[in-house]
């Protein structure tokens, strides 16, 4: 029997966007880490044999310094996906017009910039709105990937604002930063959003069956500071629990997993960046081998096209009766 799928994807999320959204001054220079992190993590998928997806910030892309790492990771073979353009991640309070312009910016930047149409969205902070979801399927986007089933959004926005520097109409745009309570009665497995351009597939941000725990791989080096056993075992349940409840894992990274103390970059408000690159790199090594071992690994538009796919043959069984049943794993 074939691996079930996984997809693997990086937001890859610059410094002067993590400082945008902790409130630091001085991000409007837009201070990068791409020529750092780019090499690092193409290095790292090259050294594997993978292939997923990067959701890069179209902001990024205007600038010319980020243009040539940005290209390279096109030439490598990598899908682009879009993550806006300003990396707002109060995204769901636009209105339809500003949507359109957000989306539509990042996604000709892109083109212009890599060669690649991007074909999958993932909403800054898992921004999202049915205003967003219809402007995707309008533009004709394969799939959105910017939910997030947890329950733990609010807790991990405390501990944002309790490190940050806000004021109070700061911390009115983020109220809703990393989702409500109710996110975590999202769903785990892929569905899709019927709008009113049409329908749009929807890959989760992959969380712990039954319990809604995260499992990206920035919590599971947070975990593993305590402890890197606590790490593994976590996320050896975690795969454990998708295997039984049938749920392909869509596992998130960010740059910061490959980046630490001994990159001089700041944003010590980050879990985990009191440790070295070399820790950090070594124990997403950890992780993707692992998930490799029970799943055939592939960038987000592979895992939405079996989706798709699936979905197609469902409908043709319900049409014809006599024809063989569709396995519940193979459902959408």
């Amino acid at each position: 029997m074939p691996k079930p799928l996984a997809s693997l994807s990086l937001d890859l999320d610059n410094k002067w966007s993590y400082m945008k959204t902790h409130g630091d001054e001085g991000w409007e220079t837009f201070p990068s880490f791409l020529d750092v992190v780019v090499p690092r993590v193409l290095r790292f998928l090259e050294d594997r044999q993978l292939k997923i997806t990067f959701f890069v910030v179209g902001q990024d892309a205007v600038i010319e310094a980020n243009q040539a790492v940005l290209r390279c990771i096109a030439e490598a073979g990598h899908e682009i996906g879009n993550h806006s353009f300003h990396h707002e991640p109060w995204l769901h309070l636009y209105n339809a017009a500003e949507i359109g312009e957000e989306i539509e910016l990042a996604e000709q930047t892109l083109l212009a910039v890599t060669g690649k149409r991007p074909l999958g969205f993932r909403g800054p902070g898992f921004s999202v709105s049915p205003e967003v979801l219809e402007e995707l399927a309008r533009r004709g986007y394969q799939y959105d990937c910017s939910t997030f089933p947890t329950f733990l959004g609010p807790l991990a926005r405390l501990y944002y604002f309790l490190s940050a520097n806000l004021s109070h109409e700061e911390r009115s745009t983020r109220k809703q930063l990393f989702g409500k309570l109710s996110e975590g009665f999202r769903p785990l497995r892929p569905y899709t959003w019927n709008t009113a351009a049409g329908p749009l597939v929807e890959i989760p941000v992959t969380t712990m069956p039954l319990f809604k725990l995260p499992v990206h791989v920035s919590y599971l080096l947070y975990l593993g500071q305590f402890s890197r056993t606590l790490a593994r075992c976590y996320f050896r349940f975690a795969l454990l629990l998708c295997r039984l409840f049938h749920v392909e894992i869509s596992l998130l990274l960010h740059p910061l997993d490959f980046l630490g103390s001994d990159d001089h970059i700041g944003l010590d408000f980050f879990p985990g960046m009191n440790r070295r690159s070399d820790w950090k790199c070594s124990l997403v090594d950890e992780i993707v081998a692992l998930l490799a071992k029970s799943s055939e690994i592939v960038p987000l538009c592979t895992h939405a096209s079996a989706v798709q796919s699936r979905r197609a043959k469902s409908a043709i069984h319900e049409s014809n009766p006599s024809r063989t049943p569709v396995s519940s794993a193979e459902q959408v």
